[in-house]
């Protein structure tokens, strides 16, 4: 019987020999490759996390000791010693979860996948626990280098590193990439450390004996004082030669490594030395993205960060699409608009091939600054290029969006600076669940004054308004779209003079013709959504009741266009990917009431739900956003059996119940 089929908790581990660890380890590698490869996640860092996690689970015991990791791509390796070995369904609708999840087991913690918040979880952990009384449990955050580019987690450290009896383990997994290479001072002072004499260091005999040393000479006398300060600028002289520590000495912090991470023997042998010291240590453990898959260690740009279904031997991806990215189109156009534009600068988060900047980074290498996980310092340093005569490009996830936005508001839109945003991943995204679905957005933003938001349909519209919003030099703006393939080209039967799209008009309009009057429906669709609304308003037609079709292209400011056009219409939907609360339906009802419009408006969006993982389709199938569920609802509203009613329209009264004669 394979080893990994004799696991079923992380005390099976405790009894295996260090040739049967190796084996073990293997085995795990082989197992996630197979696996992964059939349903795709994140493979590179979890074949790197082997023989940590094995460590971890054999050392300290979980779930009495909270493990926590940063981020939750790295946790696969956990699932299968805890427990969780059937990865035939990983990420899809009903299997496992990309990211730990508390529903799947008991050694599960923290949800969230945004970097660098670990830390903190594990500050606030460990106090709890030391105020109910149970402060010799351990908590242990397995932290990637990358993480520590987040200024959250160098706050939660001060704050861990000032109680010296918190048994909080801090595993740095240092593989020199969060995604792609991790930059910035702290990473280049990561790969200068050296080993030093950690067991000795550790040891509570060693720290008792330092302090009564130090008790004796600074009470001493001017001279035991001025010895004490002499031995100790020397003692930490030769340690710092020994193993630089920089950040995590100045703090106070026990610092062990760096270490190899795939030496089982090692990181048994430091993470126990960290156990026993009792007090907060910080493990550095030296490991390779992608460990022991060849493809995955030849693969420059990510290691193999996260996969599609691939085939297992040559890492080759099985089906290629055919049509274009979102992210792609965006990342040519950018590189372009560079060319002819010396003040743009593109500005991304350790996210630069995932969000498009790397056509841009390569044309223009010293105009594309990634800042690491550190989405508040991008829009705050954006705002200060914009002063500075530049035009910011910050490009995130829309997901990411959330952790700055008061970086957004005070600092770009307040001092009405000229920086683009631009969201990629927007609306649902699919298997990577909760925390990566980008569907926060429309609502923030829409409380933000003078923010300009466009949201494009297709490829060509996703052009035109990226240069449209790098125009704007006297406030902010954003350019959101999909994850996944531009759909196909949908043109336009007219833009209006403040620049919709009219995408269709269907059945004839009250005072004849087909392109005047008004008619029944007015359907909204915002981004990606054109295509819902087109197939909508074609079903609609179906049922004898006529419709308008637009594409707002800016959805903030409101145009007024929209306004006018829902006074000529017995009902307005609103079709957006976003929390339909406070989002773009909301704010077209309130701009319609403010101009006396009393048009009844129903916003079909999505509700205020954490969205399970899932395709794109099945969770907005599982939400009712699909083309037959609003048809179906818009039909009864019409009718006037669902609220809101349609109102009638001057001049064509239609009684309730009884679908409108064309």
């Amino acid at each position: 019987m394979p080893l990994l089929e004799t696991i079923h908790e992380p005390r099976d581990l405790r009894g295996l020999s260090m040739v049967q660890l190796q084996d073990l380890a293997q085995e795990i590698r082989e197992f996630l490759v197979a696996n992964v490869s059939r349903t795709g996640g994140h493979l590179g860092p979890n074949l790197g996390v082997v023989e940590l996690t094995l460590g971890i689970h054999r050392v300290f015991d979980s779930p009495r000791d909270s493990v926590v990791f940063d981020t939750g791509h790295q946790s696969y390796v956990h699932k299968l010693v805890t427990g969780r070995q059937d990865f035939s369904t990983l990420r899809q609708q009903g299997g496992l979860a990309g990211y730990p999840e508390r529903a799947e087991s008991v050694h599960d913690i923290v949800e969230s996948s945004h970097a660098s918040s670990s830390l903190s979880w594990a500050d606030g952990i460990s106090r709890a626990r030391q105020l109910t009384g149970e402060g010799d449990r351990f908590v242990v955050a397995v932290v990637g280098d990358g993480a520590l580019t987040g200024g959250m987690a160098w706050e939660a450290v001060n704050n861990i590193a000032a109680d010296k009896d918190r048994r909080v383990v801090i595993v740095v997994n240092d593989n020199g990439r969060s995604y792609a290479p991790t930059i910035g001072g702290l990473a280049d002072q990561l790969a200068r450390l050296r080993q030093t004499l950690d067991k000795v260091r550790t040891h509570r005999a060693y720290e008792g004996a330092m302090e009564w040393w130090k008790t004796r000479l600074q009470n001493g006398g001017p001279a035991r004082r001025f010895a004490y300060k002499s031995l100790h600028a020397a003692k930490k002289g030769i340690k710092d030669w020994w193993a630089p520590q920089g950040l995590f000495e100045d703090l106070g912090m026990k610092y062990i490594g760096p270490i190899d991470g795939h030496n089982m023997a090692a990181v048994e042998e430091a993470l126990a030395q960290a156990r026993s010291y009792g007090g907060p240590v910080i493990v550095h453990a030296l490991t390779e993205k992608g460990r022991g898959y060849a493809p995955a260690r030849a693969h420059e740009d990510d290691q193999f960060h996260a996969v599609g279904i691939i085939d297992p031997e040559t890492g080759e991806p099985v089906d290629r699409p055919d049509a274009q990215s979102w992210t792609s189109v965006f990342g040519q156009e950018i590189a372009d608009i560079a060319d002819e534009r010396p003040d743009i600068v593109g500005i991304t988060g350790a996210m630069l091939i995932p969000v498009g900047l790397k056509e841009m980074a390569e044309r223009h290498p010293g105009r594309v600054f990634d800042v690491g996980i550190a989405e508040q310092h991008a829009f705050a340093g954006a705002a200060g290029m914009a002063f500075g005569g530049l035009h910011p490009v910050v490009a995130v996830y829309a997901t990411f969006l959330n952790r700055a936005f008061d970086q957004l508001l005070m600092d770009v839109a307040l001092h009405k600076a000229g920086v683009t945003v631009v969201l990629d991943r927007a609306g649902v995204t699919g298997p990577d669940g909760p925390s990566h679905h980008g569907m926060w957005d429309l609502s923030l933003l829409q409380i933000i004054p003078g923010l300009h938001l466009a949201a494009p349909r297709d490829a060509t519209r996703l052009r035109e308004e990226l240069r449209e919003a790098v125009a704007v030099a006297d406030a902010p703006t954003v350019l959101r779209f999909s994850k996944g393939s531009v759909g196909n080209e949908i043109e336009a039967l007219e833009r209006l003079r403040d620049g919709v799209d009219v995408l269709a008009r269907h059945g004839a309009g009250n005072g004849g013709g087909n392109s005047g009057g008004d008619r029944d429906v007015l359907l909204v669709g915002i981004g990606s959504m054109a295509a819902m609304a087109l197939d909508v308003a074609e079903r609609l037609m179906a049922q004898g009741i006529s419709s308008t079709v637009v594409d707002p292209r800016w959805v903030l400011p409101v145009p007024r266009s929209i306004v006018g056009l829902a006074a000529r219409h017995r009902i307005v939907v609103c079709i957006e990917d976003g929390v339909k609360a406070g989002g773009v339906g909301s704010r077209i009802r309130q701009e319609m009431r403010e101009a006396g419009v009393d048009t009844p408006l129903n916003e079909v969006g999505l509700p205020v739900e954490f969205l399970r993982h899932g395709s794109r389709n099945q969770v907005l199938a599982r939400v009712g956003l699909t083309a037959q569920r609003i048809a179906q609802d818009t039909v009864a509203q019409v009718l006037g059996t669902k609220v809101p009613f349609a109102r009638p329209l001057p001049g064509r009264e239609t009684p309730t119940g009884q679908i409108p004669r064309l």
